[in-house]
């Protein structure tokens, strides 16, 4: 039996634009997803990961740099534009972006509200958002283990979903992200958590 099992990969298109947008519940999903996906995909890390010194650091740099990570800032409303506008200039070069709308790993297996940078995205340029559902990454690399265990994992792509409308119209952007979260949480079967994840 594969270690991952892929549903509905034929859903992500083959060339142009496209975000994924996530459930979020273990620290490897970004590299689960990218083994899943026919395309490269390319996700914000945390800037500390590219920062580190000695050889652990030089082996996390070359990590995130292997697999095409790219460095953001974290904590202010700057810093959350900044990695929006880097965002749009993957999208932009006709490339895939992934983001966990839910902004952090849910603790619980539950599925939070989505934080509206993801309609952004996708009333900004246009790209089809492709939601994705991971199932089994809180067992394989259980929150606070650093070494994954063996352990099945499913990722389900669903159908693409286009989205019109203003990007500056608070409305429009929480309209869609809603909709997309829908989506996630129809593929994925979680309980579904009307707040923000902490």
């Amino acid at each position: 039996m594969p270690l991952i099992r892929v549903e509905g990969r034929e859903h992500l298109p083959r060339t142009g634009a496209v975000v994924l947008a996530s459930n979020h519940l273990s620290f490897i999903d970004s590299v689960v997803i990218r083994l899943a996906a026919p395309r490269r995909v390319t996700f914000l890390a945390k800037d500390e990961y590219f920062t580190g010194r000695g050889l652990r650091g030089r082996l996390v740099r070359w990590f995130f740099t292997a697999v095409g990570s790219v460095p953001v800032s974290r904590g202010s409303h700057r810093a959350a534009q900044a990695a929006l506008d880097t965002a749009r200039e993957v999208l932009d070069g006709g490339n895939v972006f992934g983001i966990y709308p839910e902004g952090t790993r849910s603790l619980d297996g539950k599925l939070y509200r989505g934080r509206t940078g993801v309609a952004w995205l996708a009333l900004a340029t246009g790209a089809p958002v492709v939601p994705v559902a991971l199932a089994g990454t809180e067992r394989l690399q259980p929150v606070g283990k650093r070494v994954p265990r063996p352990h099945r994992v499913t990722v389900r792509f669903g159908p693409p979903m286009t989205f019109l409308g203003d990007p500056k119209s608070a409305r429009a952007r929480r309209a869609v992200t809603d909709e997309v979260m829908l989506a996630i949480g129809e593929l994925s079967g979680q309980e579904r958590a009307d707040r923000f994840a902490a």
